[in-house]
């Protein structure tokens, strides 16, 4: 069996609608032509639509940065799994500066998963420790408790995408090597063995992500846990950002 490696560029809030229109359309030409590697662009909400736009017809998916669980209501800001789900393929939850700076919780990240899979929209489920839970060696504790508390409940995860993000990794230039995030993976691995059995989590697939660039892609994609990676800055430079699934189109993955 097969996981197809992913590629998604978290834009995070960067590019105005018309910055977002000149970014993919820069990307595009060069993405069609890559195949073996599933694209995803995770552009802001404000320019969801013009991008769905630009990438319809084409074999590059759309995610969005966030959702909110409720269905609707008197949530100022909000936006809905089915507001989303109409747009959009992916949505990535539980992003670290979601928990960071929004104060989201471990039981908000929960209904967000179960939310997003009522819709049929796939989950790109982010967890990762701090650089105090790293040094102190709770790397391990940390990451299984946060899987294991977004999936309550869940007993059937479908498609999910799993992303592994030390929060003291992203944005600093400072990315784990290869070998840490292959064994950090490897546990969430068989964290999902034991949540849903070895299929499921033979299948699942789980990115690495945390200052990801053209550089040092190659020493995430031949390690054999790893099936792609979430970028952020690199995926706001359309030729960084092409170059990143090139060399993991190259480089190739498969299940053991």
């Amino acid at each position: 069996m097969q996981r197809i490696p992913m590629i998604a560029g978290n834009w995070k809030m960067n590019t105005t609608v018309s910055e977002a229109q000149k970014l993919v359309k820069e990307m595009l030409p060069g993405l069609e032509k890559l195949g073996g590697v599933e694209k995803v662009l995770c552009p802001p909400f404000v320019s969801l639509i013009p991008v769905r736009n630009l990438l319809r017809g084409t074999s590059v998916k759309l995610g969005a940065q966030n959702m909110y669980f409720a269905e609707k209501g008197a949530f100022t800001g909000e936006v809905s799994a089915q507001m989303v789900a109409e747009l959009c393929d992916y949505v990535i939850i539980g992003h670290s500066e979601r928990r960071n700076i929004f104060g989201e919780t471990d039981d908000m990240v929960n209904k967000k998963v179960q939310a997003a899979l009522k819709v049929h929209l796939t989950p790109i489920l982010c967890v990762g420790e701090k650089l105090e839970e790293n040094e102190a060696g709770r790397t391990r504790e940390v990451v299984s408790g946060q899987l294991r508390a977004a999936l309550v409940g869940i007993t059937a995860p479908g498609g999910l995408v799993i992303a592994y993000e030390p929060v003291w990794a992203i944005g600093t230039g400072k990315a784990a090597t290869g070998k840490q995030a292959n064994e950090t993976i490897a546990l969430i691995r068989s964290t999902i063995n034991e949540l849903y059995g070895e299929k499921v989590a033979r299948n699942v697939r789980i990115l690495y992500g945390g200052s990801v660039t053209p550089a040092n892609i190659v020493e995430f994609m031949p390690q054999p846990e790893i099936d792609g990676a979430l970028v952020g800055g690199a995926s706001i430079k359309a030729v960084d950002f092409y170059s990143i699934v090139t060399q993991t189109a190259e480089l190739g993955k498969k299940c053991e």
